[in-house]
C-alpha cells in the first residue's frame, strides 16, 4: 500500500509540473479562494519590461527586452537588481530552471542566453540560422531540452541544455507562444496562419490544428488534466483544445468582448488564468463551473504579455506599458 501511495503523488507531482504551459522549474500552485488583492512595484529599468518567471526560491525574473537587462524582483525586501546582457541581445522570453540558471531567448541578436546569476555572467548559443527572432521558451521536465520559437524565422527549435546544441525545424504563420502537452509533443501557436502548430520530438513530424479564420492565436498554456488553453487574439475568445483528439473542443467568449486576448497560464488547479491586453484587468476562468471572475488593475495601460503562477497560486504578471510588475493574491 506505502508503494501504491507514493506512486500516486509521484504521477500527481508530474501532472502538476505541466501545468501553466509555462513549464518551468517551479510547479505552481492553487488558490481556489481568492481574495483578488493586487499588489504592484515599479521596475527600474521600465524600457519594455515584460515575460515574468518564478524562480525556485521563489523570486520573479523578468526580461527587459529594449533595455537589454534581466531583473530579479525580490518580494521580501521588495528591492530589484539587474544584469546587463552582452549587446544586442535584447531578451523576450525567459524562464528559470530549477538550479536557479536564467535562461533567455536573444530576440535581437538570433540566440539563446544562459546567465548565471552568482556570478553576473551569462553564455549565448547562437541558433544555426543565425537569427529567426527567437520568441518563447519552455523546459521539459527533465531540464534537458529548452524549446523556443522563432517568430520571425518561421520555425520551433530545441536546445541541449548540457550541450548548448540547437536544432531548428522550419514551420509557418510566425510561431508565437508555446508548451508541451502530457504526452511531451510541442504545441506552438502559429498566429499568422490561424492555427495551432504540434511537433512530435521523437520523429520530427509535423502536424495542425485548425482554429478558425480570424482567430489568431497567440498563446497556449497547458492544465494538469492535459487539456490546452489558447487565447485567441483575433476574435476574443478561450480555446480549450484537446490534444489527444486534435481539436478545439470548445470556444468561450471573454468578458470584454474582441479586445485582443494575450497571456494564458493554468495553475495547479486546473484554474485558467486569461487576460485581455486592450484592458487593466485579468480574468480567472473555472472550467468546472465555466465561471469567470474579473479582476481589476490598480494602474492604467498596463499591457500584460506573459503571466505565470507561483508555487502558493498566485499570479504574477508584468506591465510591459507601464513599468510595473503585480501579483493577484
Amino acid at each position: 500500500m506505502k508503494r501504491r501511495a507514493c506512486i500516486t503523488i509521484l504521477v500527481f507531482h508530474a501532472a502538476l509540473a505541466q501545468a501553466g504551459g509555462s513549464n518551468y522549474g517551479v510547479v505552481p500552485g492553487s488558490r481556489p479562494e481568492l481574495a483578488g488583492r493586487v499588489s504592484e512595484w515599479a521596475v527600474p529599468t521600465p524600457r519594455f519590461a515584460r515575460d515574468p518567471a518564478v524562480a525556485p526560491d521563489g523570486a520573479i525574473y523578468i526580461a527587459v527586452m529594449t533595455g537589454n537587462k534581466v531583473a530579479r524582483f525580490d518580494e521580501k525586501t521588495t528591492s530589484f537588481k539587474e544584469w546587463d546582457l552582452p549587446p544586442g541581445h535584447r531578451p523576450h522570453g525567459l524562464l528559470v530552471d530549477r538550479a536557479g540558471t536564467v535562461w533567455t531567448t536573444g530576440n535581437g541578436n538570433g540566440t539563446i542566453g544562459k546567465l548565471d546569476p552568482a556570478s553576473g555572467r551569462m553564455v549565448e548559443y547562437k541558433t544555426p540560422s543565425g537569427g529567426g527572432g527567437p520568441h518563447t521558451l519552455v523546459i521539459t521536465d527533465d531540464q534537458g531540452t529548452i524549446w523556443f520559437t522563432m517568430q520571425s524565422g518561421d520555425k520551433v527549435a530545441s536546445l541541449d541544455t548540457k550541450t548548448g546544441a540547437i536544432r531548428e525545424y522550419p514551420s509557418s504563420g510566425g510561431p508565437y507562444g508555446l508548451a508541451l502537452d502530457k504526452a511531451g509533443n510541442v504545441w506552438f501557436c502559429r498566429m499568422g496562419d490561424n492555427r495551432m502548430g504540434r511537433l512530435d520530438p521523437k520523429t520530427g513530424r509535423m502536424s495542425e490544428v485548425d482554429t478558425g479564420r480570424g482567430s489568431r492565436p497567440r498563446r497556449v498554456a497547458t492544465a494538469p488534466d492535459g487539456m490546452l488553453w489558447v487565447t485567441l487574439y483575433g476574435n476574443g475568445r478561450l480555446a480549450k483544445l484537446d490534444p489527444a483528439v486534435m481539436k478545439v473542443v470548445k470556444e468561450y467568449p471573454l468578458p470584454a468582448g474582441n479586445a485582443g486576448p494575450y497571456a494564458v497560464t493554468v495553475d495547479g488547479g486546473g484554474l485558467v488564468w486569461v487576460n485581455e491586453i486592450n484592458t487593466d484587468t485579468v480574468v480567472r476562468f473555472d472550467p468546472k463551473s465555466e465561471a469567470m471572475r474579473v479582476i481589476e488593475l490598480p494602474s492604467k495601460n498596463v499591457g500584460i504579455r506573459k503571466m505565470v503562477t507561483d508555487a502558493s497560486g498566485r499570479l504574477w504578471y508584468m506591465g510591459s506599458h507601464n513599468g510595473r510588475l503585480g501579483v493577484v493574491e
